[in-house]
């Protein structure tokens, strides 16, 4: 038998408690052991801020003397607010007052008066997590609409708050501090046109803010619209605030907000202060202050790992489900979906957590989905699309994204109907058609802007891949050994000769026979493997060959395995070139992969001279399997980012493909040159 439990015991008398769950599991994966009942007097009580029911267990501490713990969610909380269903991503926990309460000293409080923020490496992540927050427009609860208008540059932003709001009155601040902060904002820019950002709550009805229709006139107006905090920000040339969260994203954006109450964030000289906190008396960076609310002070949630987790994290998660939620909110008809893949398609795409129209409506002829598009999106898969498609869903207002494949897919072929734990939009192209460009191209070419964080996740995205010797399919396969000698062992990846990818993107090299001659011409004296095709090995696709110029022919092999004994590999276009960059072997390609064209190839094919510049392995990385692909978590089943997927596939603990796919993939076997009609 073990000993007595070492961690705290947190009793709690609010009904909330009870009923989120997701709020339990953060506390006790932050060490403390949750309980019913009467506590002692070493024990500790939960309560939620300064909401009604607090009260409860603030009676009970009394009583018992047992230690308040205040319990409130941190400041990136969730996509929607917490009364649409969303349970939070973290929580601020503080045993001293809530933040939010100036009184006197919170955690947070002693924390930023008191602690040095001097370590490089904190502060450099802090300035990357900014940056990342104002790129993504992430905001403590971001149900953002992408399309809402933002008024011309020029305006003073003034920030509108519930009644009732537990920060107004424990900020030091009522009522009159709004119309005080109206006149203030009128009199000090007395040219200015003064827009009121209205709550989100009071502009759903949910509950009242202190201004109205009656404050409009003149160079007054509310702004109502559900736009990014950060889009409003850059056009205003001031900001002013009684106690809102948004007071500490104009610091974060580069403001220095006038402030009539006293939030957490007013007092270190980041703030123009009309009610000064006297014990406040210290100056800090911006980079200062966002390391001791984000990075130490709040108590960060993984839900797809359940553990706890750094800020950074929950910044990607919110990357997924903002990026999914912006895109599919107003719904989707799906050109070109084979009848296997609508079920994953509505998954991915058709989330009802999004709102009500965020379904996939699917079309068999392309003259109908165009109709039903009218005005909103429409997904065609890749090579499916009809000539001249875009130009018509273009004069139309619609937005038409080419749908395929991801590039970390799977455990299994797409030809034997396993469904896609990723898929890649695209609205300008595709990414195996290098004979236009492609939103990936982009996203390479801008590379090189990206921050030390970003390339940062890239090469530890990177890592985690080769550690784990991941690969698009993750088929395994059987190994081989090499007697090289002190030959160079040149890997050649065979391809399905009508593949859009070697259609599209070569010109005299366009077979595997030729690609392997033109291997042994251009490496005489290598050894060569060749590897043949996983759907060619299957039987699902037509396209054996002899093979006479390899000295080995890797029959179903481990692709993996053997880029890791490979010096070079040559191919076409297949991703093996990229696989195998991933694993810093060096590659030469015959055609144009995306991968081609940024200096990390050997190029002896057709790339088009719009790429550029050259990108580093990291950017291409970021570009290729964090900025362009969606990705599905099917254990939460949940938008997630790519390194959810990576130990997903890592870990195997994926679902299976159901009996009806199955079936239909032995019947594609007895049926392989007739791959049109499941492709």
């Amino acid at each position: 038998m073990g000993g007595p439990s070492l961690r705290p015991r947190l009793f709690y008398f609010n009904g909330g408690f009870f009923t989120q769950s997701r709020v339990r599991r953060i506390l006790g994966l932050a060490g403390y052991d949750l309980k019913l009942g009467k506590p002692a007097d070493d024990d500790l009580i939960a309560v939620w801020g300064k909401s009604p029911t607090a009260a409860r267990g603030e009676k009970v501490a009394d009583y018992t003397d047992a230690q308040l713990v205040h319990i409130e969610d941190a400041f990136l909380r969730s996509l929607k607010p917490g009364r649409d269903g969303e349970p939070p991503l973290g929580l601020t926990i503080d045993h001293q007052r809530p933040y939010f309460d100036s009184a006197g000293p919170s955690d947070l409080e002693v924390l930023l008066a008191r602690e040095a923020f001097d370590d490089a490496h904190e502060l450099s992540r802090a300035r990357d997590a900014m940056e990342r927050m104002r790129a993504l427009n992430l905001s403590k609860y971001n149900d953002f609409d992408p399309a809402a208008p933002i008024p011309n540059p020029g305006y003073v932003l003034v920030i509108d708050q519930t009644r009732g709001d537990a920060s107004i009155k424990h900020g030091a601040a009522n009522a009159n501090h709004f119309r005080e902060m109206l006149a203030y904002a009128q009199e000090e820019h007395p040219k200015a046109r003064i827009l009121i950002k209205t709550h989100p709550e009071s502009s759903a009805g949910h509950r009242d803010g202190h201004f109205g229709l009656g404050d409009v006139g003149g160079n007054i107006s509310l702004y109502e619209h559900k736009a990014s905090p950060y889009a409003l920000m850059e056009g205003a040339v001031a900001v002013y605030t009684v106690s809102s969260g948004m007071g500490f994203e104009a610091i974060l954006a580069g403001h220095k907000p006038v402030v009539f109450g006293q939030p957490f964030y007013a007092g270190w000289g980041l703030s123009d202060d009309r009610q000064p906190i006297d014990r406040r008396q210290r100056v800090l960076t911006r980079h200062q202050l966002f390391a001791g609310v984000m990075l130490r002070y709040c108590t960060w949630y993984d839900p797809y790992r359940d553990r706890l987790c750094e800020l950074e994290q929950v910044i990607d998660t919110l990357e997924a489900l903002t990026r999914a939620q912006r895109q599919d909110r107003g719904g989707h008809v799906a050109l070109g979906m084979r009848l296997w893949k609508r079920g994953p398609i509505q998954e991915i795409f058709g989330s009802r957590r999004f709102g009500k129209d965020a379904q996939v409506a699917f079309a068999a002829d392309a003259e109908v989905a165009l109709r039903d598009a009218r005005g909103g999106s429409l997904l065609v898969w890749a090579g499916l699309e009809p000539e001249g498609y875009a130009l018509r869903a273009k004069t139309q207002n619609t937005t038409l994204l080419r749908v395929e494949d991801g590039f970390l897919r799977s455990r299994g072929l797409g030809a034997d109907l396993i469904a896609p734990l990723s898929l890649v939009t695209d609205d300008r192209g595709i990414y195996y058609d290098p004979t236009r460009p492609s939103a990936l191209e982009t996203l390479i070419s801008a590379s090189g802007a990206l921050g030390p964080g970003a390339l940062l996740r890239s090469e530890r995205l990177r890592a985690a891949i080769v550690k784990t010797g991941l690969s698009k399919y993750n088929l395994g396969g059987a190994t081989f050994d090499v007697a090289a000698g002190d030959r160079e062992i040149v890997l050649v990846p065979g391809q399905v000769e009508d593949d859009a990818s070697i259609q599209l993107g070569t010109k005299d090299i366009c077979t595997n026979e030729g690609l392997l001659a033109a291997v042994r011409r251009d490496f005489p004296k290598a050894f060569v493997i060749y590897k043949p095709h996983p759907d060619v090995e299957a039987g699902l696709r037509d396209g054996k060959i002899a093979a006479d110029e390899a000295d080995l022919i890797a029959e179903n092999g481990d692709a993996i395995e053997l880029i890791t004994k490979a010096d070079r590999v040559c191919t076409m276009t297949s991703l093996l070139g990229f696989e195998a960059l991933l694993r810093s072997v060096a590659v030469t390609c015959y055609g144009a992969p995306f991968y081609a064209g940024w200096g990390l190839t050997d190029d002896r094919g057709p790339v088009p001279a719009r790429r550029g510049p050259d990108a580093s392995l990291d950017g291409l990385v970021h570009a290729t399997l964090i900025d362009y692909p969606r990705y599905y978590d099917p254990v939460t089943r949940q938008p997630c980012p790519a390194e959810v997927v990576v130990d997903r596939l890592a870990e195997g603990s994926l679902p299976q493909a159901g009996l009806r796919n199955r079936l239909l993939a032995k019947a594609q076997g007895a049926l392989a040159g007739y791959a049109h009609l499941w492709r």
